[in-house]
């Protein structure tokens, strides 16, 4: 059977889905990369609140989506910008996600990085930042997990230049426990972070985000680099120093920016592995054997999903994640947290269900076939 979807330009086109899934076959952990995948958060579909209200969570559903990116090695990124951090869960809701998720890990024998931000604060002085960080930062190490030094608006709107932020950060991983992952967040992702390290200049603010790693070196697991520019990751990835690993966050060009070449390559911790976990782990299973062609062969393909979804406005991308959740299976709706599920078109929905089920992604193509069919007719599309 065949199914009509809407298109950019107001018309109809027919589109046959698949019958079948990708076939995964690979098991095991990882041995080349350390891959994390950035997840999301399940809303509760029959609370009544608004928009603006704090987040109601279906926890047993959101943990169950976390059980499995475990399930296929991939690591958790929690309380991350692709969790909604500041885009409808608070630090409220984000503080018991992190505990939730830890305890969960913890008991599934998963590996788990937390979110370490400000998002208590609107504005503030360099002082309050500090305490706001310091604050997030005890919880996320009280629940057992690896700290991730997000990128602040708080800091981005007080600090006066690249001082503040080298005595920021240094003064946060002067006391930091275990070394961390630091978050480099473009804004593309969120306007807000517009000039963060001190300077709009990208190369004056590598400098100092350089400058950061290089006084802390023993207390820096990695940098996230999230700027949507692959000749500036491996730049920046080729003047860390010894030890420091690179995590990309380029959802436009992770599948290069993973392979490497011959002077290094990157880790990863990507919001577009969310929607694609079995089908990265695989890819990074052939990666560990060394066959970099097998790896592209398998990822490649999925960068026009991934640069859909992560189309302009980029921050919006979290709807497009969770839309292909609720056809794959992994819940029950396709609701969010702060209403966000209306943050995209229908044509965009269209697009990324044929994008995904070209791609095997559905575990049960009929299913992710029926609720598409659902939503056309919500938005009065006949068949």
């Amino acid at each position: 059977m065949t199914i009509r979807l809407p298109d950019p330009h107001g018309g109809l086109r027919t589109y046959e889905p698949r019958t079948a899934p990708l076939t995964l076959t690979a098991e095991g952990a990882f041995t080349s990369r350390t891959v994390f995948s950035a997840a999301h958060v399940v809303a509760d579909p029959y609370a009544d609140v608004s928009p603006d209200a704090p987040a109601a969570v279906d926890w047993d559903a959101t943990l169950a989506f976390r059980r499995h990116l475990w399930s296929h090695g991939l690591g958790v990124a929690e309380a991350m910008d692709t969790a909604q951090r500041g885009m409808g869960l608070d630090w409220a809701g984000a503080a018991e996600l992190i505990r939730r998720s830890a305890a969960e890990a913890k008991a599934v024998g998963g590996r788990i990085a937390c979110g370490v931000g400000t998002d208590q604060l609107t504005t503030g002085t360099s002082a309050d930042v500090r305490a706001a960080y310091e604050e997030q930062l005890a919880v996320v190490e009280e629940a057992g997990a690896q700290a991730i030094l997000m990128a602040s608006r708080a800091l981005a709107a007080t600090a006066s230049g690249p001082e503040d932020y080298l005595e920021v950060y240094g003064h946060l991983l002067r006391q930091a426990a275990e070394p961390v992952i630091l978050h480099w967040l473009g804004p593309m992702f969120d306007p807000a972070l517009e000039g963060y390290w001190g300077s709009s200049d990208l190369d004056l603010a590598t400098d100092t985000f350089l400058d950061v790693i290089a006084a802390h070196p023993d207390k820096v697991d990695g940098i996230k680099v999230s700027l949507l520019d692959a000749q500036r990751e491996v730049d920046l990835r080729r003047r860390l120093p010894q030890g420091v690993r690179c995590y990309t966050g380029d959802d436009f060009h992770y599948p290069e920016l993973i392979a490497g070449d011959d002077q290094g390559f990157s880790h990863a911790l990507l919001g577009i592995f969310d929607p694609l976990g079995p089908l990265a782990a695989e890819a990074v299973r052939v990666l560990d054997t060394g066959d970099v062609a097998g790896f592209r062969a398998l990822l490649d393909p999925t960068v026009e999903l991934s640069r859909h979804l992560f189309q302009a406005p980029t921050r919006f991308y979290k709807t497009g994640v969770v839309f292909l959740a609720w056809l794959s299976g992994h819940q029950s709706h396709f609701t969010m947290v702060g209403g966000l599920q209306s943050a995209r078109s229908l044509p965009h929905f269209a697009r990324a269900y044929e994008l995904a089920d070209g791609l095997g992604l559905f575990p049960d193509p009929k299913l992710a076939e029926e609720r598409m069919r659902n939503l056309l007719a919500l938005y009065g599309v006949d068949q």
